[in-house]
Parts: structure tokens; C-alpha cells; sequence
């Protein structure tokens, strides 16, 4: 809220109705009798201000309808809110503007492309790039096993689109565009393949804790007589 003080209008008044009843009661027409009339009305003004006349405060809602009383609510809620927050370390942002860029330009790509079979490669690889690169980000440890993936697989897999997007967009038939568009096309199969294995090699550990507590699972059953035909015929 803003507050903001006023001078009241009265003692303006008054100091006009002094001149009044002056003109009306006593001689104004020589220099001291405006003099006096002057002195008279200047006296009321500043005792009418002063002392009964005063000057009041207006309060006015801030510009955005809310008072500083709920800035100063919202304030701690919004800083508790950051708090809260879990820190990003540099590695895991780094990963985030990758997704963020690789897929980005995938969807250029992909809008310019009109090759149906390539367009639905492309829109394959936006979904298996951003998981990639989300599971590492959510599990920083596994970050060594992306870095080909990171460093040479993923940017040339963007450098052949652009440059297929490029001869396709030259809109003529020749023996360099026409090879070079075939051999994109055809390695396009390869990508898609390696991508889904590289994001099924994430899973590898996991995998293979899995498969252990299943064995040590069934092993444990098979001992106590829960599994299979010693299970029902203890059952009977």
C-alpha cells in the first residue's frame, strides 16, 4: 500500500472569505487597507492550517492491486520455494542444454525433411535422445558410458540431417545429391539401431541386479517348498 498526504482545500477558503467579509465591513481601497486585509487572511490561513485544518493521509493500493503486506507474505514463501530446490550441478545442467539443443534441432530438421520414412527416423531419435540424456542427468554416475555418444555420435547424427536436409532442399536430381541423400537414408537404419542400444546399455546394471534378486528369490522359494509342485502338493 502507498500512503500519500494531502493539504486540505479549507484554509484556502477561509483565507478568501477573510477578503469578503473585509470588503464588506471595512474600507479596501488604500495600500493598508490591502495591506491589513492581506495580513488578516494570511494570519487565518496558517492558524486554519496549522491548527485545525490539518493535512491527512490517503492510502492507495500499489499498481498491481496488492498491498506490501502480501509482498511481504509471498516473499518467504518464494524464498522457502528456492530453498527447496535441489541444486544442479554444472554437469547436469550441461546435459540439459544438450537435450534441450540436440532435440531442438531435430524438430528443425524433422519441420524441413518431407521424406516420410526419414521423418519418422527423426522423430524416433528425439524421443530416444531426450530419455538418454534424462536418465544420465537423473543418474550422473552413468555418464562415462554416453560419452561417445555425446561427443561424436550424436553431432555427426545431426551433421548427415543437415546436410541431407541441405541437397534435399536443392530441389534437383544429380549424381552427388542423389548418392549422398541414398547413403543418409540407408545409414539411418544404422543410427536408430544404436541409439535403442544405447539407451538399452543404460539399463545394464539395473538389469542385471534384477535378474540376481530373482535368483536369489527363487532359490530362497524353491528351499522352503513355495514354488512349483512342492508348493501345491504342500498346499493339499
Amino acid at each position: 500500500m502507498a500512503n500519500k498526504k494531502i493539504a486540505s482545500t479549507i484554509p484556502i477558503y477561509a483565507a478568501g472569505i477573510v477578503w469578503l467579509l473585509w470588503s464588506m465591513a471595512l474600507p479596501l481601497y488604500a495600500p493598508l487597507h490591502f495591506i491589513g486585509a492581506a495580513a488578516a487572511s494570511l494570519a487565518v490561513y496558517v492558524l486554519g492550517r496549522c491548527l485545525i485544518w490539518k493535512d491527512y493521509v490517503v492510502t492507495y493500493p500499489d499498481a498491481d492491486g496488492k498491498g506490501k503486506e502480501a509482498d511481504k507474505t509471498a516473499q518467504p514463501k518464494q524464498e522457502a520455494a528456492k530453498k527447496q530446490e535441489p541444486a544442479v550441478s554444472p554437469e547436469v545442467a550441461a546435459l540439459r542444454a544438450e537435450r534441450d539443443r540436440a532435440v531442438g534441432e531435430m524438430k528443425r530438421l524433422n519441420a524441413s525433411i518431407a521424406d516420410p520414412k526419414i521423418s519418422a527416423q527423426i522423430d524416433h531419435l528425439e524421443e530416444v535422445t531426450g530419455k538418454i540424456l534424462d536418465y544420465v542427468a537423473e543418474h550422473p554416475e552413468k555418464q562415462s558410458q554416453i560419452r561417445k555418444f555425446l561427443d561424436y555420435y550424436l553431432p555427426t547424427t545431426l551433421k548427415l540431417l543437415n546436410a541431407y536436409d541441405r541437397m534435399d532442399s536443392a530441389g534437383i536430381s544429380g549424381a552427388n545429391i542423389d548418392g549422398t541423400k541414398g547413403k543418409v537414408e540407408k545409414m539411418m537404419d544404422t543410427i536408430v539401431t544404436a541409439f535403442d542400444r544405447q539407451l538399452d546399455a543404460l539399463f545394464g546394471d539395473e538389469a542385471l541386479d534384477i535378474a540376481t534378486d530373482i535368483t536369489v528369490l527363487e532359490r530362497m522359494l524353491s528351499g522352503e517348498g513355495l514354488t512349483g509342485s512342492d508348493f501345491q502338493a504342500g498346499a493339499q
